[in-house]
């Protein structure tokens, strides 16, 4: 898991609030993007960094593009804070 890429990819609240919209299920980008007040352009480039971080997925059907969690990847993310959670609860971690 690329860490940097996703971090930079989670620190882009219009990216999480896509991230979000996505717990429900897929969504085509025309239906992601109808929901923000930005350009294709800028539409497009947020999707890219969210591929780039393996955080959502994409399929194409006919004209339309499908964008879906990467479930995958965010369980592995979730995993891997949750133990970091419970490493500083349990004084690991801790400088000295």
């Amino acid at each position: 898991m690329g860490n940097n890429k996703i971090f930079r990819a989670l620190a882009d609240p219009t990216r999480r609030e896509i991230l979000g919209l996505l717990r429900h299920g897929e969504i085509t980008a025309g239906g992601l993007a109808a929901k923000f007040d930005m350009t294709k352009p800028a539409m497009s480039h947020h999707f890219s960094v969210l591929k780039g971080a393996e955080l959502i997925t994409s399929r194409r059907e006919g004209q339309q593009i499908w964008y879906g969690l990467n479930t995958t990847v965010v369980q592995d993310l979730m995993a891997w804070v949750i133990q970091l959670i419970r490493d500083g609860k349990n004084g690991r971690g801790k400088q000295r």
